[in-house]
C-alpha cells in the first residue's frame, strides 16, 4: 500500500503564498505520476498540477504562472508552491500518486487525506 501524507494547508490572505507537501511511502512500489487535485464546495474535483517521472508538468489554466509543482526524488515528496492566491483557490487540496506494485503490471491510484486551503481577507 502507498501512503501519502500531506502538510501545509491553512488560511492565507489574497495575494499570499502557501506551500503544500506530500510525502509518499511504499517500499514495494514504483511511484510514477504525482500531483494535486482540489475540490471546492459544490464543485467537482479538478486537476491542479501533475508531474510525470521525467519531469513533465501539467497545470490547470487557472493556476498557470502562479502555482509550481516540484518533486524531491530522494524523498519521494511532491510540493505545490502556490503564489498570488485568490479566493477562488479556496478548496480541499488532495495529493495524488499513480504507483505500481513491483510484482504487478498495472498501476493504481492513491490519494492523500486532503488539506484545506482557504484564501480570505
Amino acid at each position: 500500500q502507498v501512503q501519502l501524507v500531506e502538510s501545509g494547508g491553512g488560511l492565507v490572505q489574497p495575494g499570499g503564498s502557501l506551500r503544500l507537501s506530500c510525502a509518499a511511502s511504499g517500499s514495494r512500489y514504483s511511484i510514477n505520476v504525482m500531483g494535486w487535485y482540489r475540490q471546492a464546495p459544490g464543485k467537482q474535483r479538478e486537476l491542479v498540477a501533475v508531474r510525470a517521472p521525467g519531469g513533465t508538468t501539467n497545470y490547470a489554466d487557472s493556476v498557470k504562472g502562479r502555482f509550481t509543482i516540484s518533486k524531491d526524488n530522494t524523498e519521494n515528496t511532491v510540493y505545490l508552491q502556490m503564489n498570488n492566491l485568490k479566493p477562488e483557490d479556496t478548496a480541499v487540496y488532495s495529493c495524488y500518486a499513480q504507483a505500481r506494485r513491483l510484482d504487478r503490471l498495472s498501476p493504481e491510484n492513491y490519494w492523500g487525506q486532503g488539506s484545506q486551503v482557504t484564501v480570505s481577507s
